[in-house]
């Protein structure tokens, strides 16, 4: 019998996780199993011993799985297993990956996999919440160098209070829902949405996040010392050349400082200005020496561009392309740009365009969403593309990559609350970046926000989005916190910060930090400038369209919403959809029905009113209680010799005697010329208490005659009694019995 490692932690709430290792998956350099409650995900993560020649980055790949049997599940499809990962899946990869990598050491570039894998999950606890732990603990159990660990949890306000790794049912009541990743010291990684909170709000649960990360921390680092993996393997991934380092940075230091100072705010310009520097370095070497000294060459002056950047922001307070640190690039948009989609926006910020449409669409067009924990439907979806010559790369454009989906849900998230719960369309949002140099996940918000008041959809609030960024060098004091950062700035900066929301709050927020030490008080002076940068993007959004358009586009579906009874939705749909296809046939509307609360919700949509009000009509006559005293047109469907019986409510027929057609009296049906099929108006005049029976009368909604006499009916003489009339006798059966 094994005997694994065992951890505990003990979560503010009293839950409790458990940390296992040493029992599954042996062969992998680290695993382990994460347990809360009756939910487990085993992480494992091998590396390669090597790294492939060449390469100079950290080669990481994080994937997180669901297991549709861990919640005992059958996968949809026809093949009933587990397919491509869900976005849901992607999502969660992105999270984890984005807390681990900056903790491999610079110099490491061997393969590196981690695998997180969700095997048990009661529907109480959520699962995503553990990934980082479980990954983290993997790494920790392996002799892989990592400058961990790390610890994930979600952080939710529910009734003014932070809650660590809330359940499901939960999360449904917060205002708050964030992910935070962090080391023992230092935050790493933020993500999240809300609800219109405050800059305090959010910097409070950063700080509740982080207090309940250190003993999960701490529990790794105490399984880490008992597995006996606190010394880690010996690499050599570099070869340097301490004397070619030197020269690069003594050659071409003043000159990159130079391009840095000089201001140029335009990135092909000042790209090639960089590049030329590098280039004129290389002249000096033959094509054999350039062989083996060139990618060094590259590497070394990457790092003196970094440095004249950093320095030239530090020193002097001037960015790449001459702006102050808190200064935003030139803004312009535009609405209504494309005249067929239902609503199009342009919007530029320096050299990030995002060019945006609004389809509008019925209940029919909702995204259904199958994954292992959640079965639900989406009636607001944002979708984001990021085409290469936005970069100006001369390569093909391939499938949605994991970087778009992260970008496009965050987007999604920061304008999701401003969509009303009530709306009855579904509506879907297009960005797609036709140039970037800096955050285009923040220019699709603000597009986004753009195309729905061009589309009329009445949106609560406008919503705007900025990046920010952090200069810090180690061991100095002094930082520069950067507003609507470059490319470049974010890609050789210590921070990424993402801010999204409107006048009176955050709606969603994204942090990358790849610094250590950094405190809150910087965190507190980056989310007050990003709310000054957030709120001056704001203005010129509304400057172009104040509020919505109060009417959507002519060619933009109509849509009508209603409930009817419950016991009526088969009557609406009739046997085998009989009666609502005749209904859409007919009118030419789209007609959908959904089962709710204990009412049915009718949803009816086409391009013109006329349809909308005909399948309407059809459609509450089918539902409608017959009333005494009512006027309904009615059709003809049988003649009988007393009368006719019209069906004056789908469904609902009744007799118009003989006598109730008109004021003139007819001694026979075929006198008053009707036919099978003629439509006819009728007032109902009785309901039989018994039987249930409709009495019609058509004669009551026309004038009566000047002069007019009610002819007196015939006395009814009384039946005369027969003396000699015997009893009935039965058949005999009653004596038989």
């Amino acid at each position: 019998m094994i005997n694994p490692i065992v951890k505990t932690i003990e979560l503010p709430d009293g839950r409790v996780i458990t940390l296992e290792t040493g029992k599954l998956a042996k062969q992998a350099d680290g695993a382990v199993m994460v347990r809360l409650g009756n939910t487990m995900l085993l992480a494992t993560v091998c590396a390669a011993k090597d790294a492939v020649p060449g390469t100079d980055f950290m080669p990481l790949q994080v994937e997180y799985r669901e297991k549709y049997s861990a919640f005992g599940r059958f996968p949809g499809g026809f093949t009933k297993r587990e397919g491509r990962p869900s976005d849901h899946e992607i999502l969660t990869c992105r999270l984890v990956d984005r807390a681990l990598r900056p903790l491999f050491p610079s110099d490491f570039h061997a393969e590196v996999y981690v695998n997180v894998i969700l095997y048990s999950a009661d529907g109480v606890d959520i699962p995503d919440a553990l990934a980082g732990l479980a990954a983290s603990a993997a790494l920790a159990v392996s002799d892989i160098p990592f400058e961990g660990p790390i610890s994930e949890v979600r952080v939710a306000r529910i009734d003014g209070q932070y809650v660590i790794d809330p359940t499901f049912e939960q999360l449904e009541r917060a205002d708050m829902d964030i992910m935070v990743g962090a080391t023992y010291d230092n935050i790493m990684m933020v993500e999240g949405e809300m609800k219109e909170v405050s800059e305090a709000d959010l910097l409070g649960a950063m700080k509740a996040a982080h207090e309940a990360i250190k003993p999960m921390c701490k529990a790794q680092m105490e399984l880490m010392e008992e597995v006996g993996k606190t010394v880690k393997r010996t690499y050599c991934h570099e070869d340097n050349d301490e004397e070619l380092r030197q020269a690069v940075h003594d050659a071409c230091y003043a000159k990159a400082y130079a391009v840095a100072q000089s201001g140029n705010a335009n990135k092909q310009e000042r790209g090639e200005a960089f590049e030329a520097i590098c280039e004129e370095f290389k002249a000096q070497f033959t094509e054999e020496e350039l062989e083996t000294k060139a990618p060094l060459i590259d590497r070394y002056y990457h790092d003196v561009e970094k440095e004249a950047m950093r320095r030239c922001i530090l020193d002097e307070g001037k960015r790449l392309d001459g702006r102050k640190t808190n200064e935003i690039r030139p803004i312009w948009c535009e609405v209504g740009y494309l005249p067929w989609p239902h609503g199009s926006a342009i919007f530029t910020r320096g050299e990030t365009q995002s060019l945006s449409t609004v389809t509008l669409g019925t209940k029919l067009d909702e995204k259904i969403i199958d994954d292992v924990l959640d079965q639900s439907k989406q009636r607001f979806l944002l979708h984001y593309n990021f085409p290469p010559f936005s970069t100006g790369e001369a390569k093909a454009q391939r499938s949605v990559g994991r970087r778009e989906i992260g970008h496009g849900h965050l987007a999604w998230r920061a304008l999701k609350p401003m969509i009303p719960a009530d709306y009855p369309y579904t509506i879907r949002v297009v960005s797609d970046i036709l140039e970037s140099n800096g955050s285009s996940s923040m220019a699709t918000v603000c597009a986004g926000t753009l195309a729905l008041m061009d589309a009329g959809v009445q949106i609560k609030k406008p919503v705007s989005g900025i990046a920010m960024g952090l200069i810090k060098n180690p061991g100095e004091d002094k930082y520069a916190v950067l507003s609507d950062i470059l490319g470049d700035e974010d890609h050789l900066g210590d921070m990424d910060f993402k801010v999204t929301g409107t006048r009176d709050g955050i709606t969603a927020t994204q942090m990358d930090i790849k610094v250590d030490g950094l405190s809150f008080d910087i965190l507190e002076k980056a989310l007050n400038q990003a709310k000054e940068g957030r709120l001056y993007i704001l203005d010129k959004l509304t400057d172009t369209i104040a509020e919505p358009r109060p009417d959507l586009k002519p060619h933009a579906p109509r849509l009508v919403t209603f409930d009817i009874p419950k016991d009526m939705i088969g009557a609406v749909i009739g046997p085998g959809g009989k009666i609502i296809q005749g209904i859409q046939e007919e009118s030419g509307a789209i007609v959908t029905i959904d089962e709710a609360d204990g009412v049915g919700h009718v949803e009816v949509a086409a391009s013109d009113k006329a349809s909308i009000d005909k399948a309407v009509a059809r459609i509450k006559a089918i539902v409608a209680v017959p009333e005494v005293g009512e006027t309904y047109e009615g059709t003809i469907q049988s003649i009988m010799p007393y009368g006719a019986f019209v069906e004056f409510i789908p469904g609902k027929d009744g007799l118009l005697h003989i006598s109730e057609i008109d004021w003139k009296r007819y001694e026979t049906i075929e006198e008053a010329g009707l036919q099978e099929g003629d439509k006819i108006t009728v007032k109902l005049v009785d309901i039989d208490p018994k039987t249930g029976k409709f009495k019609l009368s058509r004669r009551a909604l026309l004038p009566k005659p000047e002069g007019y006499v009610e002819a007196e009916r015939p006395e009814r003489r009384p039946r005369p009694e027969r003396k000699d009339r015997q009893p009935r006798k039965g058949n005999g059966r009653k004596d038989e019995r």
